[in-house]
């Protein structure tokens, strides 16, 4: 019959929209998580024991700081320097604005230290990860 698609080739069709679907979904997730980004108030800190950092959440399109996101991982280590088992106790401290974060550490040592930071924004389906370095001297 002319005009009809043979069944193989109807599914073959719907699974490669469906591919397709499911392609651009994934893209737009992503892009939507890129618009967010950690930064540091400050880039160079003071090395020793209790010292503070200050990172906030920002919206890149607007340039606000984004209130209420979830923060669920929080490292610091010596990667950018070369040792990334280097890592230094992180300590999330209570009482900031929203949309900052401060935490306290201990920076044992001077040089660059790597803090790592996820957050879940509500209404996006992937959580928004960040690495930002900073600078411990004396």
């Amino acid at each position: 019959m002319r005009g009809r698609l043979p069944l193989w080739r109807a599914l073959a069709l719907a699974l490669l929209l469906m591919g397709a679907g499911v392609a651009v979904a994934s893209s737009l997730s992503r892009d939507a998580s890129d618009h967010y980004a950690f930064e540091l108030v400050e880039r160079e800190v003071k090395q020793g024991y209790g010292t503070t950092l200050l990172v906030r959440l920002i919206d890149e399109r607007t340039g606000k700081v984004v209130p209420d996101a979830v923060l669920f991982i929080s490292r610091i280590d010596m990667s950018p320097d070369g040792m990334g088992q280097m890592t230094a106790p992180l300590e999330l401290q209570a009482d900031t604005l929203p949309g900052y974060y401060r935490f306290e550490t201990d920076l044992s040592m001077e040089g660059a230290w790597a803090l790592t930071l996820a957050a879940k924004i509500p209404g996006l389906p992937d959580p928004v990860q960040r690495r930002l370095v900073l600078q411990a001297v004396q």
